[in-house]
């Protein structure tokens, strides 16, 4: 059976990074962390570290080794929280130190970005009325974090 795991670089603080993920998201764990043992173009034996982790049932592994590309908005992770607090508390806690995007989207302080959403934004934009659609999609485009009670209103016209 193949694999598929999501791989992250950072260039320094992973370990704070993995923790901070992990102790936000339920269901998730380290599984390891390792340093790489011989020298590397990246530094010399121990100074660059391996990860292997899972955020709520998606995989990733990490490596803290040093510049090479900053994360960017073509890769984030998309959280889909159930309620208002869900949303409220991570957005909270991963924005810190980072900033805050439009429609739901943040950069945490080592430059990753996330998508915080709500469940409920799904099934209000695809649901069987085009003309709800658009008005709950206007009313997300103009969110910061995004706001379940909003988008309700918006659905409702």
């Amino acid at each position: 059976m193949t694999t598929v795991t999501q791989h992250l670089w950072f260039e320094k603080g992973m370990r704070e990074a993995l923790s901070t993920y992990v102790g936000l998201i339920p269901g998730s764990a380290i599984e390891w962390i390792t340093p790489i043992p011989g020298d590397t173009p990246s530094g010399p034996a121990g100074s660059v570290q391996i990860a292997g982790f899972h955020l709520g049932d998606q995989r990733y592994m990490a490596i803290e080794a040093g510049p090479l590309d900053s994360f960017n908005h073509s890769f984030s992770i998309l959280v889909s929280c159930d309620d208002q607090a869900q949303i409220d508390h991570l957005w909270e806690k991963l924005g810190e130190g980072g900033s805050y995007e439009p429609c739901g989207w943040l950069r945490d302080r080592w430059g990753l970005s996330w998508q915080i959403s709500a469940k409920r934004l799904g099934g209000l934009m695809m649901g069987p009325d085009p003309e709800t659609a658009k008005r709950v999609t206007q009313a997300m485009l103009k969110m910061s974090k995004i706001d379940i009670a909003g988008l309700e209103r918006a659905a409702a016209g």
